[in-house]
């Protein structure tokens, strides 16, 4: 039998007509004093974790009507030709729910299995149950953006009917790919849906000589801080070029694998081996190709195999020596080409913002004021006016 899950009224919408179509940012905009959020804000390896293998691949992309190729950062749709193109994630997983569109964002994992976070919409619901999603050996872990209302969503899990109850916003559902999940939804809903590859936990897994999992607990409307916050800080990148920076996506899915390793597969918190720092002419190589990548175009993956190391060694050696994480040290340094563009020219802002590696003006100024503390026109106006 089905486990029941309870109700609370406290978790019940003042009134079920009112947040299909209420703003979003109703959802996303609570205060939170989580030390999640400064890794979230600065890039920091908040977790110090890395996978040791693979040459991630990224791609971005929004499939359906009004996109294409040419939307992406760069224009090579590696995993769009991959074998795991079969897998639960972007254009696939929207199909399964009955979607022309899914915003998708993706690196490649070790196997070569992506991990993957996709976001799917709908005004309506869906007319149907899902259709099967062919066996893989995944987690989908979806979070709520909208609260789902009671009896508006239901869920088979091996031909098992689940009982569901009123979703709040940011509530979590964990599964695994590999139970025949099917769904039902009555209702328009919002979800990001994260596709995390089983291998690639295998691996973070490893790394800190604890063996592979053979299985995690399946979670339904489980309230999970830290997944509600990664959740907050990705929605509005995932159908933007900001994650372009293939160092913030490597990161964030590793912190996000790391997580899903202690609390759905029931491990102990993973301990950061110690070690020293990267010696001279590692930092320097590392720092070189940093610098020499201020689009972002380079991996964890990468800068490890330069300097002989595993990714999870030189994640920690790296923060050792620099006292931040690669992404960080690498946002740094575009913020300090950005600077040295608007003292010697008068270029637009615009045009800084892309000679400094970022995808367009909204995303430079986020970045700016995050590290300076002010916008770069104030701060262009502030400089050139003492000179």
């Amino acid at each position: 039998m089905a486990k029941p899950y309870p109700v609370f009224e406290s978790d019940r919408p003042r009134t079920d007509a009112r947040f299909p179509n209420a703003p979003i940012d109703r959802y996303l905009t609570k205060p939170t004093s989580l030390p999640i959020l400064s890794f979230l804000a600065e890039g920091i390896s908040f977790f110090h974790f890395g996978c040791a293998a693979s040459d991630s691949l990224i791609s971005l992309r929004r499939f359906g009507s009004g996109y294409g190729v040419s939307h992406m950062s760069h224009p090579i749709d590696v995993l769009h030709d991959s074998p795991n193109r079969s897998g639960a994630f972007g254009e696939n997983l929207a199909s399964h729910f009955h979607l022309q569109e899914s915003d998708q964002v993706s690196v490649e994992w070790p196997g070569g299995n992506p991990f993957a976070v996709t976001r799917l919409q709908s005004s309506t619901g869906t007319p149907d149950r899902t259709t099967r999603v062919p066996s893989e050996a995944a987690l989908l872990i979806s979070v709520a953006i909208l609260p789902v209302p009671l009896r508006a969503y239901e869920l088979w899990i091996d031909g098992k009917a689940i009982d569901v109850p009123f979703i709040p916003s940011l509530r979590t559902i964990v599964m695994d790919l590999q139970s025949d999940p099917v769904a039902w939804v009555g209702a328009g809903f919002d979800y990001v849906h994260y596709h995390v590859p089983r291998e690639g936990l295998d691996e973070i897994a490893r790394d800190h000589g604890i063996e592979p999992l053979g299985s995690y607990k399946f979670a339904m409307c489980e309230h999970d801080i830290v997944l509600a916050q990664l959740t907050r800080h990705v929605l509005p990148f995932v159908e933007s070029q900001d994650w372009n920076l293939s160092l913030a996506l490597d990161q964030f899915s590793l912190v996000l694998g790391a997580h899903v390793l202690r609390t759905y597969g029931g491990l102990p918190p993973l301990r950061v081996r110690k070690g020293g720092g990267l010696a001279p002419w590692q930092a320097r190589r590392a720092a070189e190709l940093i610098a020499a990548r201020l689009n972002g175009n380079l991996h964890l993956s990468e800068l490890a195999r330069e300097c002989g190391l595993s990714v999870s060694h030189f994640t920690r050696a790296f923060r050792k020596s620099f006292n931040r994480s690669p992404y960080r040290w690498l946002l740094e340094r575009r913020i300090d080409h950005a600077k040295a563009l608007m003292m010697m020219s008068a270029s637009p802002i615009v045009d800084v913002a892309i000679q400094s590696g970022f995808s367009d003006q909204a995303s430079f100024t986020r970045a700016f004021v995050r590290v300076v503390g002010d916008s770069p026109a104030r701060w262009r106006r502030a400089v050139t006016s003492r000179g």
